[in-house]
């Protein structure tokens, strides 16, 4: 039963958001009583006073739209009638202060994880063969079909069984989905497709390589196998030498082969699965341990969000993130675009100028590609985040830092820079879903909290995607997809804070080796950003 009909977010908002579904007439709240001109729909947004032309919205006690004309009292906000709208951005030298959450209850708890040299610890335990150019996935392909299905790894689906049950009534493809791992402690291989390497410019090269070696060291992966061409820009020594640069503390198995060295094809593919399975055996020796919460190094992430993201999920795993953080593990708040609108905050809550700075850099020339090109971060909701009440980027964007909690921002990070500092990091990644989760890996998230509102399959190789709905609708509907709920939090039935500490307590069972729904489903996304105009 929905408690609650309309909620304001901030006392300064000059909007109310609508919980469920509004009918035309007077409705009340608190002190107000408003005429409803027409119908508002779950999620939508209409204005608690009117407003003449060029006068500012406010949601979440932030300006984030415009009155294209006179508005009254009761009107829904649309893209017609309202035009997106940041305010200027200032560094001001004040400190910024903030209430840690109590942390009593986590306080001496462990996850069980896979220790690294490098003092850091993995959530899970993986092989990893990557391509330095395109011109290497098909070999890829190969070798992925023989490893997977000779060492067990080979997860038949649904509808490849039915496909068999319908040509043949003798089918044996069921005995594949039994056979036992070889290798108990390494958790898959795990293949990193890809089209770059060779062509475009040579930036884009390095870019790739930078991605490439976060996630050769991730500590989420034991070792990597590593194929190479020969002739491509993004040579093996210039992928060694960005290894040393970014990792320098990371030691792990890495083995290279370059097929124009090599007498045949069928010699690299050989030489790959041979060498691969001899370091396989030393992988497997290495086994879950008990580590402390500080290690943990948590992804925030949001795609196909509605109206009730910024208020549900988002703020829900802001929660998590600040208690993270008062334990002492690091958080990862992506997607630059997302956070146009609410510059000042992220501003006001950065421990230095330097830091402050460098963010106010990267996305002023974010946002100047993008304009070049005739685009703008004002233009990043999708048709259905319109639908479901997004309306301007601002608002998008208000609900969309919700998930970085309120702790200060230790650090901002450029694409494939790796996280080296606990607190709270600022990574800049497009607003692309799979784009956005690849940096994510690629700078160390050892988990990624992904929330949605709409629903998106959306998984990673190496680091397990844990998927929060913001309404329970959704969560019912795509269940297959998504591991957790928030919508008791807009039906009055939880409090953020509730929701939150439970989102902790799967995160630790996660980290410990729990399968979330993407890893069960093998949504395995990997999409390089070649740092042009993505939103």
């Amino acid at each position: 039963m929905q408690k609650n009909r309309l909620l304001k977010i901030d006392n300064s908002d000059n909007v109310l958001v609508a919980l469920v579904d509004l009918d035309p007439g007077i409705i009340s709240y608190e002190e107000l009583s408003i005429n409803l001109p027409g119908e508002v729909k779950q999620k939508h947004k209409f204005l608690t006073t009117d407003l003449r032309k060029g006068e500012i919205i406010i949601m979440y006690g932030v300006p984030v739209g415009k009155a294209n004309w006179d508005l009254k009292a009761g009107e829904v906000i649309t893209i017609a009638n309202v035009t997106h709208f940041a305010e200027e951005v200032t560094i001001n030298e004040g400190g910024y202060d903030w209430l840690k959450p109590n942390i009593a209850q986590w306080e001496g708890r462990t996850f069980s994880g896979y220790h690294r040299q490098d003092g850091k610890v993995g959530t899970a335990n993986y092989w990893l063969f990557v391509p330095l150019v395109f011109c290497e996935n098909r070999n890829l392909k190969v070798i992925e079909e023989a490893l997977s299905k000779g060492l067990g790894y080979y997860k038949p689906n649904k509808y490849e069984e039915y496909v068999r049950t319908k040509i043949s009534s003798d089918s044996t493809f069921k005995s594949l989905a039994s056979e036992k791992k070889v290798f108990e402690n390494i958790d898959g291989i795990k293949f990193l497709y890809h089209h770059g390497g060779c062509g475009g410019t040579r930036q884009d090269s390095e870019t790739l390589l930078r991605l490439l070696a976060g996630y050769v060291s991730h500590p989420n992966v034991a070792g990597a196998t590593v194929l190479s061409l020969g002739c491509q820009h993004a040579q093996i020594s210039w992928f060694q030498d960005i290894q040393k640069e970014l990792y320098p503390k990371v030691e792990k198995p890495v083995i290279y082969l370059e097929q124009q060295k090599l007498l045949s094809e069928e010699k690299l593919i050989t030489e790959a699965i041979d060498q691969t399975l001899e370091q396989l055996v030393i992988a497997n020796k290495i086994k879950r341990e008990p580590a402390g919460l500080d290690k943990l190094v948590v992804g925030l992430e949001c795609g196909g969000s509605d109206g009730f993201s910024g208020i549900s999920a988002n703020p829900a795993v802001g929660h998590v993130s600040d208690l993270i953080v008062t334990l002492g593990g690091a958080t990862v708040l992506s997607e630059f675009p997302e956070l146009n609108g609410v510059e000042q905050n992220i501003v006001d809550r950065c421990v230095s100028r330097p830091v402050a700075e460098k963010f106010l850099k990267i996305q002023r020339a974010y946002e100047d590609k993008a304009k070049a090109v005739g685009s703008g971060f004002d233009m990043n909701p999708s048709p259905g985040n319109i639908k479901d009440g997004l309306i301007t980027d601002a608002i998008k964007s208000a609900g969309a830092a919700k998930k970085g909690g309120k702790a200060p921002v230790i650090a901002i990070l450029d694409y494939t820079e790796p996280v080296t500092e606990q607190g709270l990091n600022l990574l800049c990644t497009p607003g692309n879903d799979v784009e956005s989760t690849t940096g994510l890996a690629g700078s160390g998230a050892n988990i990624i909290l992904f929330t949605t509102g709409l629903g998106t399959p959306t998984g990673n190789p190496i680091t397990p995607v844990i998927k929060i709905s913001s309404n329970t609708e959704l969560f019912n509907r795509m269940n297959d997809l998504i591991d957790l709920d928030a919508g008791g939090i807009t039906r009055g039935e939880a409090t953020i804070e509730q929701v939150g500490e439970a989102f902790l307590e799967e995160i630790i069972a996660v980290a410990s080796g729990q399968e979330t729904k993407a890893m069960k489903l093998e949504q395995n996304d990997f999409i390089p950003w070649k740092r042009g105009v993505s939103l």
